[in-house]
């Protein structure tokens, strides 16, 4: 969706068990812009029963003593069904230092280090590590990857790692090597290495849309990247901290499940922004939470939530922007009993021109 922000609500009504996996694409029941409702796991097309919600819900409004239709709701699940967890046990840690010292090293950039973590705590689910070459030309060409079982799961960002060819060479024939931080401490081990040919501006073109100079993200992180591209299954030896005063923010797709539980909420709608939030943003979230309430639902909890990792020059910086936060649910004008703030790790895809469905889009 265009501008610097997105809105999705992740839980939606089960009207009827035979229609549990259909997506609402279309949602005039809660018509803010680009809203989406997800039903279980999504596929494309309208649901046939919304213009009945639509019409149950309106004659509520008109017709005192009228009953909403019963609400069932869970959490989706994630992509490939199960979320993904790569960091290793912490009784497992010092073995696997141990044994990472003796491997071939990659250095890996700050942003390297991003999409570590990102794909250790299952945001990329069900990656398990970064893509081979036959999962990366999935994602390139048709946005999406196929599951051992079938199953066809969206994945329309590329999510490699770049090795230069010195490297390429000092790793030789080994099948295991050892990541190393900006730092040189060693954070994670990649198993059964593929290596293969980064084709930079056809993987430009694909996901961007464009070869033209000047995009953001793309000059910083893949026309200066290395000439190879590394596929592995991943083991973070320990979870991936910041010490910038703001990791309590970073929650794991685990972390902020439990967190909706423990709120007891029985809908979730997320909000991504990259700026501080204005009065249009708050007026679309509580908007948002009223529509859900007139919908039936008991506990909608919004899911505030900020971007980090990669930005541009002239965004505004992330210590800022939670500062700024705060303050917005420490005067009420968003309400922090049914709020949650939690920090989503990377911003690459919303600089630059993002594939929806197939299509590219700015934002």
């Amino acid at each position: 969706m265009c501008g610097s922000s997105s809105l999705r609500i992740l839980q939606a009504p089960r009207c009827s068990p035979h229609h549990s996996h259909t997506a609402i694409r279309r949602a005039p029941v809660a018509a803010v812009t680009n809203v989406k409702l997800l039903v279980g796991k999504p596929i494309y097309g309208a649901n046939e029963l919304l213009p009945f919600l639509y019409r149950r819900t309106t004659r509520s409004r008109n017709m005192k003593g009228a009953v909403l239709p019963a609400i069932k709701s869970s959490l989706i699940d994630p992509d490939g069904g199960a979320l993904v967890d790569l960091v290793v046990p912490e009784g497992e840690r010092a073995a696997k230092v141990s044994e990472a010292e003796g491997l071939p090293k990659v250095k890996l950039t700050k942003v390297d280090v991003e999409w570590v973590h990102v794909v250790s705590e299952g945001w990329a689910s069900p990656l398990r590590g970064f893509m081979r070459e036959d999962e990366y030309l999935q994602s390139l060409h048709f946005n999406s990857l196929r599951m051992e079982d079938g199953k066809v799961v969206n994945m329309s960002l590329p999510i490699v790692l770049a090795i230069d060819d010195g490297t390429k060479e000092s790793i030789g024939s080994a099948k295991d090597v050892a990541l190393l931080g900006p730092d040189g401490d060693v954070i994670a081990i990649l198993r059964s290495i593929e290596i293969y040919k980064h084709n930079k501006e056809e993987r430009i073109a694909r996901t961007w849309g464009t070869t033209a100079p000047g995009l953001p993200y793309v000059e910083e992180s893949i026309t200066q990247a290395g000439n190879w591209l590394i596929g592995v299954d991943l083991e973070v030896l320990k979870p991936i901290k910041y010490n910038d005063g703001l990791d309590h923010y970073r929650l794991s797709p685990k972390e902020l499940r439990k967190e909706f539980d423990k709120r007891g909420a029985d809908a979730v709608f997320a909000f991504q922004l990259r700026n501080p939030v204005h009065n249009g943003h708050a007026l679309l979230m509580n908007d948002t939470r009223r529509r859900l309430l007139d919908m039936g639902y008991k506990n909608p909890i919004l899911l505030l939530h900020p971007l980090g990792g990669f930005v541009k020059a002239d965004d505004v910086p992330l210590d800022v922007r939670m500062e700024q936060h705060s303050k917005v649910l420490e005067d009420k004008v968003l309400d922090p009993e049914t709020t949650i703030v939690a920090i989503f790790l990377h911003l690459c895809i919303t600089l630059v021109r993002q594939k929806c469905n197939g299509m590219p889009r700015q934002e």
